[in-house]
């Protein structure tokens, strides 16, 4: 198997996941900060994993400029869910 040919399989399969688990995950986490909610011990692994997978796939990405853009947005996603996530926890501390 050539190297494109397993990079087009892996890209395949890492859209496929994307698109029908992670994105949905994590627009609803989304939603649920922007209501000021906080994240709770799933979300959170939920994230880390996140960011796991975008570092692992980091080189196919390298690789394949088609599919900087829409990593680009993963990683933007991920950077807003945590800004707001921390922004929440600041203010539920916060004193009244």
């Amino acid at each position: 198997m050539t190297e494109v040919s397993k990079d087009q399989g892996v890209a395949i399969s890492l859209v496929e996941r994307l698109t029908k688990d992670t994105l949905p995950k994590a627009f609803e986490i989304k939603a649920r900060l922007e209501r000021g909610e906080r994240l709770g011990h799933w979300d959170i692994e939920f994230l880390k994993e996140l960011f796991k997978h975008a570092e692992q796939v980091q080189p196919l990405v390298d690789r394949n400029p088609e599919y900087q853009e829409v990593y680009a947005q993963v990683v933007q996603l991920y950077k807003e869910i945590t800004e707001r996530a921390l922004l929440n926890e600041k203010d539920s501390t916060a004193p009244s």
